[in-house]
Order: structure tokens, then sequence, then C-alpha cells
């Protein structure tokens, strides 16, 4: 939402915006997919589960390298994996 000025708050913050959300609606309507679902196709979905075992893999990681009495270097360079998998896992798309 964009506030400026006097007057009712604008809910979008361009006519495009406005637009693809009308779109969006529209395409639903009709439907029993729920208004806030999110979409992926196959291969977006695959993709997600294996980014989500690869977060899975390098947290086991630190878990078993602490487990095993690892330096505190050793802990650095899998946090720093275990940060960068997480942060390539987060993305939908």
């Amino acid at each position: 939402m964009v506030t400026e000025g006097p007057g009712r708050t604008r809910k979008y913050c361009k006519r495009s915006c406005r637009q693809r959300a009308y779109e969006s609606r529209a395409a639903l309507a009709g439907t029993t997919v729920p208004a806030d679902a999110v979409v992926l196709s196959a291969q977006e979905a695959e993709s997600l589960t294996e980014r989500m075992f690869e977060l899975r893999c390098a947290a086991e990681d630190v878990q078993t390298a602490v487990g095993e009495g690892a330096t505190t270097a050793e802990l650095a360079v899998l946090c720093a994996r275990l940060v960068d998998t997480a942060r390539d896992a987060e993305r939908l798309r």
C-alpha cells in the first residue's frame, strides 16, 4: 500500500499492479483454489524440494560435526555453507 497526500489510501502502487491483481482474482474466480495460494509448476516444486533436501543435509552436517567435536574453523565453514544453502532455498522461483 502506498499513501500520498490527503484522501483515501491507495491500495496499489500503480495501475499495472492493480491490473495484475484483477487478472489474478479473475483467473481464480469459479475455482476451488484459495486466493492466497501459491501455484508452482511441477518443475518448480521439484526444484524447491531439492533445495529443501540440500538444506536439511547441510544442517545435518553441522549437527554431525558438533557431535564429533569439530574445531571452530571447521564449524565456521559448515555454518557458512548452511547459510548459503538456506538463502538459495528461500526463493520460490
